[in-house]
């Protein structure tokens, strides 16, 4: 063979185990769990598992990128972005659907209701058709008690050798319609020593098709696509659940943020309490020194000195402790070295909204109903519960089923026998004459043109006498149907009753921020006052001191009612169903934790 001829065989070999296993590598994240591997163009895939690609432990490179001057600055919509990418919550959801997935897969290969019942039903059909096959070679050795019927004589060895070899071929389908049929072939070589056969050395061919369709229990869709009905509705149950958990994971990112910037806010308040605190204690002690002022003020003044000092060190624990809830809900590993010592430094503030936004109740009620995933998937499970409840309908009727049958046989092999009929082969005095020596073509055609049919038809009954099973399935069916009605209810109910109060905790807060601004103003001039009035001995120590604490109070309530307002429009966004929306987020990114947005802090500036 020339050296072209061995390469032709090589590259022919190597595009063969191609077919045969496919490439190597599959992109997960592209595969439809839902579909499966198909032979085609790979014959070897369908029995290869699919590829679940392992779980991505490092944090993703946009938490380096925002990272400038050793801090990591964030804005809101990043922070967002960061928590789709590395939230683990987020992640061990993200499998949920592929899950959801391989159930409708698995319902779409499942097995027909049809009972199969009796000598001719199909039973064990499958919507995913089957092909199985059996070959197998056998010697035995049987002792003789009537040699006569063989043919053998009485001078024959009362013993019986038999030469099988059998080979068969069938393939079984099923439908939805509960229909199910079955093709077959079987063929049979034997050779028998002694034999009273016209042919030893023969080989028999069987060629068969078999079909079975219910005709009450088991018929139509309502039973045997009910699996594949039921686990669509699941995959979208499914997403909707992973959607609402996006939604949740986004609104507690969304309120540790702005926690995050009350804390940093409040440590700012104390600071100035404790600078102020300071400054009265200086101008005390140079009273005191010049005579101006009696001793016991100093001692008040550095009172309130350790008073702010304990409640600015509160605050910055604070702020420490919603940093490392901050870091545990935007990235993967929170103790990676270059992300656990690091300081976190929102960019974003709370501004003050002109007026809050104002949906008449019923708009707002019925943006909820069409977009709230738990409604979506409580409609969902409904309609898988009447699914339910028609299939066990269906199952209470006795079982009828029509099934038809075809067989096809054919012989051949080599004959002889002796031209006196008073002789046996083995001692006819003549040679034996040859009646047919064919082989297995013969036999083959001998079955597919119906030289020896086989054929009928018929109906199978099976008739339950209690059918207790089949009426337990039924009202229980029934009963979570009812169930499934009476919790659709109250989950919309409780939405209701959610998207009412936010909509009133929003204008609530937004006037609380007026009356924080004003109580504010007036503590400042309060302030002012008193330190003049305290320069012209007209006030006292106490009263300034007094002041002072009512002011930052004051100025720690401001934040805080910023901060709630921010937090019930968050609520608000929740209530109606439009979080994910509302923060520039499509849940194909979060499906996959692969945001294409671009780093929004870029050309921000830390406040």
């Amino acid at each position: 063979m020339s050296i072209l001829s061995w390469r032709r065989g090589g590259v022919s070999l190597l595009l063969g185990l191609g077919l045969v296993g496919g490439p190597a590598g599959v992109q997960a994240q592209t595969f439809d769990y839902s579909q499966g591997h198909s032979h085609i163009p790979y014959l070897y895939r369908p029995y290869t598992p699919p590829p679940v690609p392992q779980p991505t432990l490092a944090n993703s490179p946009r938490v380096n990128d925002l990272i400038r001057q050793g801090k990591l600055y964030l804005s809101l919509q990043d922070t967002i972005y960061l928590a789709l990418e590395n939230n683990l919550d987020i992640a061990v959801a993200r499998y949920e659907p592929f899950i959801a997935a391989s159930e409708l897969l698995r319902a779409r290969g499942g097995f027909v209701t049809g009972t199969g019942i009796g000598p001719f039903g199909v039973s064990g059909a499958a919507l995913d058709g089957r092909v199985s096959s059996n070959l197998w070679i056998e010697r035995s050795r049987f002792p003789l008690n009537n040699p006569f019927l063989t043919g053998a004589g009485t001078l024959a060895a009362p013993k019986f050798n038999r030469n099988l070899a059998t080979g068969d071929f069938s393939y079984t389908q099923g439908f939805t319609t509960g229909t199910a049929f079955r093709i077959g072939y079987e063929s049979q070589r034997s050779f028998t020593n002694p034999s009273g056969n016209l042919f030893n050395h023969n080989i028999q061919t069987g060629l068969s098709v078999a079909v079975s369709q219910p005709l009450t229990n088991g018929f139509g869709f309502a039973q045997n696509a009910r699996a594949i009905r039921v686990a669509k509705n699941n995959r979208q149950i499914s997403d909707q659940t992973f959607a609402q958990q996006v939604m949740d994971i986004v609104s507690r990112v969304k309120t540790a943020y702005w926690e995050l910037i009350f804390a940093r806010e409040d440590v700012k308040v104390k600071e100035q309490s404790l600078a102020l605190a300071e400054k009265l204690y200086r101008d005390n002690k140079r009273q005191v020194e010049i005579g101006t002022l009696a001793p016991i003020e100093v001692v008040r003044a550095e009172s309130e000195v350790a008073r702010t000092r304990q409640d600015l060190i509160v605050s910055q624990t604070s702020l420490l402790q919603q940093q490392i809830v901050m870091k545990d809900l935007v990235s993967k590993n929170p103790t990676e070295p270059l992300l656990a010592l690091i300081e976190i430094e929102p960019t974003d503030r709370p501004d003050i909204p002109d007026v809050p936004e104002v949906i008449p109740v019923q708009d707002a009620i019925q943006i909820a109903m069409e977009r709230r995933p738990e409604v979506i998937s409580a409609q969902l499970d409904i309609q898988n519960r009447n699914l339910d409840t028609k299939a066990a309908r269906n199952a209470l009727l006795p079982s009828v089923e029509a099934f038809a049958f075809y067989t096809g046989v054919g012989l051949s092999g080599l004959g002889r026998f002796c031209a006196d009929p008073r002789f046996s082969v083995s001692s006819c005095p003549v040679p034996p004459t040859v009646a047919e020596s064919t082989g297995l073509g013969r036999s083959v055609t001998r079955a597919w043109q119906g030289d020896f049919p086989d054929y009928g038809f018929g109906i199978n009954i099976s008739l339950p006498i209690k059918n207790r099973v089949a009426q337990a399935d039924a009202a229980r069916a029934e009963i979570a149907q009812r169930q499934s009605e009476t919790r659709y209810r109250r989950t919309v109910n409780s939405i209701v009753v959610e998207v009412r109060n936010a909509q009133i905790a929003l204008e609530q807060n937004r006037a609380r921020i007026d009356a924080a601004i004003k109580s504010r103003q007036l503590f400042e001039e309060t302030l002012n006052a008193e330190e003049k009035k305290f320069q012209l001995g007209a006030s006292t120590i106490f009263q300034v001191i007094q002041a002072q604490r009512d002011l930052a109070q004051a100025r720690s309530l401001e934040v805080r009612a910023l901060v709630d307002f921010k937090r019930t429009q968050v609520d608000f966004d929740r209530a109606l169903g439009r979080t994910l929306e509302r923060s520039n987020i499509s849940l194909d990114d979060a499906k996959t934790g692969v945001v294409t947005a671009r780093t929004s802090s870029g050309s921000s500036a830390p406040f």
